[in-house]
C-alpha cells in the first residue's frame, strides 16, 4: 500500500490527512490547533481532533469497506508543533489506523510561496529550507509556519522523504507580460515584486478533474477556473497551464473575498495614509481583515450574506453585487486572454455551494456561448456536475476540490 501524510502547517495549528493512494482515500483526518496558546490550561494547551475516515481496507485491488467516521478529540498542552506531531502520533496509535501497518512512504506539506525559485514539488532538503525561510518576506504570515510544520514533521518520519508543494507553482507558467507589474523595473526586481499567483493546487486538481469529466485532453482546453471560498482567485488555464490569474504578489489582488477588499486604486493607501493617518499596520489589517463581504455588510460568510438579502438589507445586497460585479469583470477578462473558452468550473466553499452566486456570474455570458441550466444550478448534489444546459457551447461545471490528494499526487511523483 503507497501511503501519504499530507501537512498543511499554520502558525498556531496543522490540518493533516494520511491518504492510501492506491484506492485515493483517506485513511484518517486531523486538526492539531491552539498551539502555544497560553489562554488555555497552564500556559500554553492545545486540542487535537482526530477523525478517523476508515479503519481498515480491503486487500489490494479490493474496495474499501464503509466505516462510520469517529472523531476522537485530545487535549493537551502543545507549546511547538513538534510537540503537536507528537500528539498526532499518540492518536494514530490509540485511534488507528496504525501507522506500523500503513507507514507514510512520503510526507507532502503545503508551501504557500515558492516566489519564482519553486515551479515543481520539490524534496527537501537544508537548502530548501533556507530558501522557504528567505521567501517568508513575501509570505509573513504563512511561510515560517509552513517551515515549522516541515522541521517538526521531519522529527516525527525522519526516514522518508519530504516534500514541499507550492501553491504559487502552478502560475510559474505565466508569461513575462502576465506577471510583471508596470513600475520602476530596478525596484521591482530589488524587491521582487511580480505576480505570483496563489491556489496553485486546486486550480491544477479542478482543471485537471474538469477534463477527465467532460472527456476531453487537457491539452486541448481552455478552461476559467473560480475557486471561491473565504479566499478566493480566478485563473485562466491553456492546455493545463496558467496564463493568468487574479491573485498577485499576495494573496490580496483581484476578486472580493470574505476579508480582503481584492483589486483597490493603489492611492487608496496613500491617501488613508496622509488624510487618516493610518500606519502600514493598520492598512494591512483593513485590507486583508476588515474589508471584503465584512467590510461592506458586516459578516464574511456567503451563506450569512444571503440570508440577509433575502431579509432586504440593503449593506448585504450591495456586497452581493460588488462580489458578482468582479466575477465578472475577471470572466471578461480572461475570455480576452484566451479567445474564448470551452470549460468554465466553479471549487471550494462558496463555488461549490452558492447556486446564486454561480447564476449571477454567469448572467451576462449567453455572447461567449455560456447557457445556464437553473434546475441544475440549484441541485444540492455531491462530487462533480454539470450546470450548463445542455446547448451551450461552453461546459459550465461545479468540481469540488481536493487540494490535499493534489498535494499527495505530486508528492507521489518526485518520489515514487
Amino acid at each position: 500500500m503507497s501511503v501519504v501524510l499530507v501537512v498543511n502547517s499554520g502558525s498556531s495549528s496543522f490540518k493533516y490527512q494520511l491518504l492510501d493512494m492506491e484506492h485515493e482515500r483517506v485513511l484518517a483526518s486531523g486538526l492539531v490547533e491552539r498551539i502555544g496558546d497560553p489562554s488555555t490550561g497552564s500556559g500554553t494547551g492545545g486540542t487535537a481532533t482526530h477523525t478517523v475516515k476508515a479503519a481498515a481496507l480491503a486487500d489490494a485491488g479490493g474496495p474499501a469497506p464503509t466505516v462510520t467516521d469517529a472523531t476522537y478529540t485530545i487535549e493537551r498542552e502543545i507549546p511547538d508543533h513538534t510537540a503537536g506531531f507528537a500528539v498526532m502520533l499518540e492518536a494514530f496509535a490509540a485511534h488507528g489506523p496504525s501507522l506500523e501497518e500503513r507507514a507514510p512512504v512520503a510526507v507532502g506539506h503545503r508551501v504557500v510561496h515558492g516566489g519564482a525559485r519553486f515551479f515543481e514539488p520539490t524534496v527537501v532538503t537544508p537548502l530548501v529550507e533556507i530558501n522557504i525561510d528567505e521567501l517568508s518576506v513575501l509570505a509573513p504570515l504563512h511561510n515560517p509556519a509552513n517551515l515549522a510544520g516541515i522541521v517538526a514533521a521531519k522529527k516525527a518520519f525522519p526516514d522518508v522523504p519530504h516534500v514541499a508543494v507550492f501553491d504559487t507553482a502552478f502560475h510559474q507558467s505565466l508569461a513575462p507580460e502576465a506577471y510583471t507589474y508596470a513600475i520602476d523595473r530596478e525596484v521591482a526586481e530589488a524587491h521582487r515584486i511580480r505576480r505570483y499567483g496563489f491556489h496553485g493546487t486546486s486550480h491544477k486538481f479542478v482543471s485537471e478533474a474538469a477534463a477527465a469529466f467532460v472527456g476531453r485532453p487537457l491539452g486541448e482546453l481552455k478552461q476559467i477556473v473560480f475557486h471561491l471560498g473565504n479566499g478566493a482567485s480566478v485563473a485562466a488555464i491553456e492546455g493545463g497551464r496558467s496564463v493568468d490569474t487574479s491573485m498577485g504578489l499576495t494573496p490580496l489582488e483581484g476578486l472580493v473575498m470574505g476579508t480582503r477588499s481584492g483589486d483597490l486604486d493603489p492611492a487608496v493607501l496613500l491617501q488613508l495614509a496622509r488624510r487618516a493617518d493610518m500606519s502600514t499596520a493598520d492598512l494591512d489589517a483593513l485590507l486583508n481583515k476588515r474589508s471584503g463581504l465584512l467590510g461592506l455588510a458586516g459578516v464574511s460568510d456567503m451563506r450569512d450574506i444571503g440570508q440577509r438579502r433575502e431579509a432586504g438589507d440593503p449593506a448585504a445586497q450591495l456586497a452581493f453585487d460588488v462580489y458578482i460585479h468582479r466575477l465578472r469583470a475577471y470572466a471578461g477578462a480572461y475570455l480576452a486572454q484566451l479567445d474564448g473558452v470551452d470549460v468554465i468550473s466553479f471549487t471550494a466553499g462558496v463555488g461549490e455551494n452558492a447556486a446564486p452566486v454561480r447564476q449571477e456570474a454567469m448572467a451576462t455570458l449567453g455572447f461567449a456561448g455560456v447557457e445556464i441550466d437553473p434546475e441544475r444550478n440549484a441541485r444540492r448534489e455531491r462530487g462533480i456536475r454539470r450546470i450548463s444546459t445542455d446547448s451551450s457551447r461552453v461546459e459550465v461545471l461545479v468540481v469540488p476540490t481536493d487540494e490535499e490528494l493534489e498535494i499527495a499526487r505530486q508528492t507521489l511523483s518526485v518520489t515514487a
